[in-house]
């Protein structure tokens, strides 16, 4: 199994890896990475080293899978796919998966420094302080929470945000109905303390699959390896026996007591707001810290949206929705497109119009399945005809093919959570929907006016005949 340090060569034979050096932790860190990102058709990798006030070697990589090309080599897929070619991929492949137990090994590179009692130190690392509201430093962005269900020892791998209390006490947040939280109020019902381990640098697809919906009660590690045909190696944690990837870069573990608490955030998150600052959060009490030599950080810096840096969640949210739609019996689904700029806020899927609602059929399943429900807000139902991928053909059907009164239903107390900035925080719990149909009417859709301009078909003929002296024109525009 590549660990990350071999997956950040092969970044880099692409051309996608980025060093930089000689940046600040504080804000500067982040902010560049938003720069890069908006100025960077590709969005490179980064990885930053001689960070100041840190020793050459304490490396913070971030923006590791927000292109699909390096999703794509994550997953051991074509690096060279387009963006909906790889949802169709993947929409294929995930219902193939055969989980392969990951594989417990004796010892690992996490080892070569341990660390216990008064040594702990985790601002031995380059933390960065991500936003500029942000309540502290968050040294979990991309990380991997491990956790055991004490009832039906099942372990889960989740990512959720860790805050710097001190040199041994991270604030730990996880929102309701999130599996790690469910272990937590299990072992605190008992009246007993969460065992955990964290995981703060690793291979790309632990990220990717700890921060995505795998199938309930299978394990992250044994999904990722069915994705890679090999298993993934683990060690036991010397403390907790919890399974710690053999390769990580860093990691802690340590337990979660239900009466130690400290307020947390306020933190930028992947909505693009400040959201959900608490006045009590649980806290990692850390009992032991191992680390490599020359340590990486992993972070995912959850910048605005729009910056580009989710879309490894959006080409997979897609696929899921896509599945969930074929496999509710919904006909003729073209495409589905959870919009990158908007998180999980906007779903975009194309159809065949074949009978009467199918429009609102199709809207109400991709609203109300597993990865389409969370923290939902609109989703556009248009025609087979539609560039889903482009924004600007989307709003133009959305206002020219749809009527507010006629167009648009509404569906209440649907599925929320604390991160959605705009449900007052004393209700937060549930949200409403907007689904909206820019379908030509199924009535009349035939006698809709024809849309003027090129064909596919005809673009795509005079493109090819064009290409060489397109592609010298328009290069880097």
């Amino acid at each position: 199994m590549p660990d990350l340090r071999t997956w950040l060569n092969e970044v880099d034979k692409l051309g996608q890896l980025m060093t930089v050096e000689n940046v600040h932790w504080d804000l500067e860190l982040s902010t560049l990475t938003e720069i890069i990102n908006e100025r960077s058709k590709t969005r490179p990798a980064i990885l930053f080293d001689r960070i100041k006030d840190y020793p050459q070697g304490y490396r913070v990589a971030a923006n590791l899978v927000s292109s699909v090309g390096r999703l794509a080599l994550t997953l051991g897929m074509n690096a060279g796919m387009s963006d909906m070619n790889f949802v169709q991929a993947w929409r294929q492949q995930v219902k193939k998966i055969t989980p392969i137990p990951a594989k417990t090994v004796s010892t690992g590179p996490l080892f070569e420094n341990v660390k216990e009692g008064k040594e702990i130190n985790v601002f031995k690392f380059p933390v960065p302080r991500w936003h500029e509201l942000d309540g502290g430093r968050y040294i979990g962005t991309d990380d991997l929470v491990i956790t055991r269900d004490p009832e039906e020892d099942w372990v889960n791998v989740g990512t959720y945000r860790i805050m710097v209390h001190g040199p041994d006490r991270l604030g730990l947040h996880m929102s309701p109905g999130k599996h790690g939280r469910v272990h937590k109020d299990k072992y605190h019902a008992r009246g007993k303390p969460l065992p955990i381990a964290v995981s703060f640098g690793h291979h790309p697809i632990n990220f990717v699959f700890a921060s995505t919906d795998v199938p309930n009660r299978v394990n992250e590690y044994d999904y990722a390896g069915g994705v890679l045909g090999s298993p993934l190696e683990v060690v036991k944690g010397p403390l907790t026996g919890l399974p710690i990837p053999a390769d990580a870069e860093m990691a802690i573990e340590g337990e979660v007591a239900a009466d130690d608490v400290l307020p947390e955030g306020p933190f930028g998150e992947w909505t693009g707001y400040y959201a959900s600052n608490q006045p009590a959060v649980p806290v990692i009490q850390i009992k032991a810290l191992y680390f490599r030599n020359d340590p990486i950080l992993c972070g995912f810096p959850l910048l605005k949206p729009s910056a580009g840096d989710n879309i490894h969640f959006s080409l997979m949210r897609s696929s899921l929705v896509w599945n969930a739609l074929d496999e509710a019996g919904v006909p003729d689904v073209k495409g589905v497109w959870c919009h990158p700029s908007c998180g999980r806020f906007l779903t975009v899927v194309s159809i065949k119009q074949r009978y009467p609602g199918h429009a609102r059929q199709t809207g109400m399943i991709a609203s109300q399945c597993r990865t389409g429900a969370y923290l939902g807000r609109y989703v556009i139902v248009v025609d087979d005809d539609v560039d889903i991928t482009d924004s600007e053909e989307v709003l133009w059907v959305l206002s020219s093919r749809s009527d507010p009164a006629q167009s648009i239903e509404i569906l209440r107390r649907a599925w929320s959570g604390p991160l959605d900035p705009r449900i007052p925080r004393d209700e937060v719990g549930h949200s409403s929907r907007a689904l909206i149909d820019a379908t030509r009417p199924y009535e009349w859709r035939d006698k809709f006016p024809k849309v003027s301009g090129a064909s596919r078909e005809l673009k795509d003929k005079v493109a090819n005949n064009w290409r060489d002296f397109l592609e010298k024109k328009l290069a880097g525009k």
